[in-house]
C-alpha cells in the first residue's frame, strides 16, 4: 500500500467526530492507547455475531471456528515479530501481565529450587526510564527472593548512561529488563548491545516493547532479548489482550504463573502435570474475541507496512521537534532530534502546569496526556514534577502538529506567560 494518511484516516471512525462543542478531534495520545480502524471493529462484531464460543474444549462447529480464529491470531503475531515458532507466543491481558508472568514464574522457580531460581546476592538490572510496569514487578521479585535491584541512570539528553554497563552487568546479574522504546522520552534503547553483554555473563534479558512494536518493524531474534512483551491496545487492536514472546527453551523450563483449566495435561488429587507452551501459561478462559481483534489489527498494520508507518512518524517528528523547541520556555524531555527516538514527545512549559496546559488544549479539541506517565522515578531523575506528552501514530498529520504548536502558544497567552 502507498502510504496515504488521508485514506488511512478514513479507516478510523472516531477521527470524524467533534469534541468540546464542535472542535475537530486532534488525537495525540496514542502512546496511551491507539484508536481502532473499522476493520478491527468489524472483526470483533463478526466474531460475536457469527463465531462466539469457547476455544479448545468444544467439538461443535462454533467451537472449532473460535479455536481456529484464536490460534490463527497467535500465528499472525508470530509472523509479525518474525519468529517461526508460534508456540513461543503467549497471550496475556496486557504487557504488564506479560512482565509479571516472567517475574512470578522466576519466583516460582526459586521456591521450587528450579534452574531459573534466584538467590540472595543475585542482581536484577533495570533502567531509570522504565514504566512502572517494568519496575514494580522486579521490586516485588527482589523482596520475595533477596535479590538486589540495580539500574542504569539516564543522561541529560534522555539516553541510557552506557558508561555504567560494565559495572552493572556482571557475573551476579541474572536478569536485565529494559524498555525498547521509552514511553516518556521516545528514546530507542540499544537492546541488542545490552543483550550481548548480559548473555556473556549468563543473564537473561526482557524487553518491554509496548512502545516499539506498534510503530515499526521489530524482529525479536535480531532484538536479542529472551523475553519481549507488547500490548494490543497501542497497536490499533482491542484492550484486554497482550503478548509475551519468549524463547521456547525458557518456556519449557519456567513453572506456570497461574493454575486452572486449559493449562493442564493431567490432574490427580495430589498432583498435576502441565500442558506444553504456550498453553501452560494460558489458564482459564482467555480473551478470545480480543485475540481475534489483535489478529485483525496485525493484518491492518501489515497492509499499511511497519516501515511506512515508521517513515511517516519520522516526518512528523522532523516537523514537531524543532517547532516545539522554538516555543520560548518549552523544554523537550529526551532526544531533541528524530535519530533513535520514537514519536512520543514529552515536554515541560515554564509557568504552566501540565494539567492546566492539557485542559486548554482539550478545549481546542487536542487530546494529549499530562502527568508522570507511569514513570515517576524518571521524572524525578530529570528534575521534573510532571510533563505533557504528545504522541503521534500512523493517522496523524502535519496539520495536527501545527494545531498542537498553535494550541501551546495560545495557552501561553491565556495564562500570560
Amino acid at each position: 500500500m502507498t502510504f496515504d494518511v488521508g485514506r488511512i484516516r478514513k479507516d478510523f471512525p472516531i477521527l470524524d467526530r467533534t469534541v468540546r462543542g464542535g472542535q475537530p478531534l486532534v488525537y495525540l495520545d496514542s502512546a496511551n492507547t491507539s484508536q481502532k480502524p473499522r476493520q478491527v471493529i468489524d472483526t470483533l462484531t463478526e466474531f460475536y455475531e457469527r463465531h462466539n464460543a469457547n476455544i479448545h474444549r468444544a467439538t461443535h462447529e462454533l467451537g472449532e471456528e473460535a479455536t481456529e480464529a484464536y490460534e490463527g491470531a497467535r500465528l499472525k503475531v508470530a509472523r509479525f515479530i518474525s519468529t517461526a515458532d508460534e508456540t513461543e507466543v503467549i497471550f496475556t491481558k496486557n504487557v504488564s501481565e506479560a512482565i509479571n508472568l516472567v517475574a512470578y514464574s522466576l519466583s516460582n522457580a526459586t521456591a521450587l529450587a528450579g534452574p531459573l531460581a534466584l538467590r540472595e546476592g543475585d542482581e536484577i538490572v533495570i533502567t531509570e526510564m522504565e514504566h512502572h510496569s517494568n519496575l514494580v514487578p522486579w521490586q516485588l521479585l527482589c523482596q520475595r527472593t533477596g535479590a538486589r535491584l540495580r539500574w542504569f541512570s539516564v543522561t541529560e539528553d534522555g539516553r541510557l548512561d552506557m558508561s555504567q554497563a560494565d559495572e552493572l552487568i556482571n557475573p551476579r546479574t541474572r536478569l536485565v529488563a529494559l524498555a525498547h522504546q521509552s514511553n516518556v522520552l521516545g528514546t530507542i534503547n540499544p537492546v541488542a548491545e545490552i543483550a550481548d553483554r548480559a548473555h556473556a555473563v549468563g543473564a537473561l534479558v526482557l524487553a518491554d516493547a509496548a512502545q516499539s512494536v506498534p510503530h515499526g518493524r521489530v524482529d525479536v531474534r535480531e532484538l536479542g532479548a529472551d523475553f519481549v512483551g507488547f500490548t494490543s491496545h497501542k497497536m490499533c487492536g482491542p484492550t484486554g489482550i497482550g503478548v509475551l514472546w519468549a524463547r521456547r527453551a525458557l518456556l519449557e523450563e519456567m513453572p506456570p504463573f497461574l493454575g486452572g483449566g486449559e493449562m493442564i495435561e493431567s490432574v490427580w488429587m495430589d498432583r498435576t502435570t502441565f500442558a506444553p507452551p504456550p498453553h501452560k501459561f494460558e489458564a482459564g478462559t482467555m480473551p478470545i474475541a480480543q485475540a481475534v481483534g489483535l489478529g485483525a489489527a496485525i493484518d491492518y498494520l501489515t497492509e499499511v507496512g511497519p516501515d511506512a508507518i515508521r517513515a511517516h512518524e519520522q516526518e512528523l517528528l522532523r516537523k514537531a521537534l524543532p517547532a516545539l523547541a522554538d516555543i520560548e520556555g518549552l523544554r523537550i524531555l529526551g532526544p531533541p532530534t528524530p535519530e533513535n527516538r520514537g514519536s512520543a514527545i514529552s515536554f515541560e512549559l515554564d509557568g504552566i502546569h501540565p494539567h492546566d496546559l492539557s485542559q486548554v488544549l482539550d478545549d481546542r479539541g487536542i487530546a494529549v496526556r499530562a502527568g508522570h506517565h507511569c514513570a515517576w522515578p524518571l521524572h524525578r531523575a530529570l528534575g521534573v514534577q510532571a510533563s505533557t506528552r504528545a504522541s503521534f501514530y500512523l493517522y496523524n498529520t502535519a496539520a495536527e502538529v501545527d494545531a498542537l504548536v498553535a494550541g501551546i502558544r495560545h495557552a501561553k497567552q491565556f495564562f500570560g506567560v
